[in-house]
């Protein structure tokens, strides 16, 4: 296998407005913390949070079109929101190979966004089959 335990992955985001909007449009969540500004801010965020769920297409980009094969599929994910995410907030996401299962071509990575600041936004484990 390609993978081994402890190889390291890096990449960069940032949640652009057009991503905001893009995934409003395509989930039609409107919630008011998503997207009214004074309400985010009534309930004590810094302004409108984005949704969690955009760190997931991250992570989709990730396993699709960042990995050394092509060949993967997504058998399962798990994420964990840790600190709101902001408009334009850009984010370093790093993910290491924390399992290679040969008998069943199987690789589990564990992963972390970090913002700007250096606190984890969210964190999680993936696993995905070489198919």
């Amino acid at each position: 296998m390609i993978y081994n335990i402890n190889d390291k992955f890096e990449e960069s985001f940032v949640i652009f407005k057009n991503t905001h909007q893009n995934f409003i449009q395509l989930s039609e969540d409107r919630n008011p913390l998503h997207t009214n500004n004074e309400f985010a801010i009534s309930k004590g965020f810094k302004g409108i949070v984005m949704h969690g769920n955009i760190l997931n297409a991250f992570i989709s980009y990730f396993i699709g079109e960042c990995l050394p094969t092509k060949d993967v599929i997504i058998h399962s994910q798990e994420i964990q929101f840790k600190n709101p995410v902001y408009l334009d907030d850009k984010l370093k996401f790093t993910a290491s190979v924390s399992g290679v299962y040969e008998s069943v071509n199987a690789i589990e990575f564990k992963y972390y966004f970090r913002n700007l600041e250096k606190k984890i936004v969210a964190k999680g484990k993936i696993q995905i089959g070489i198919i």
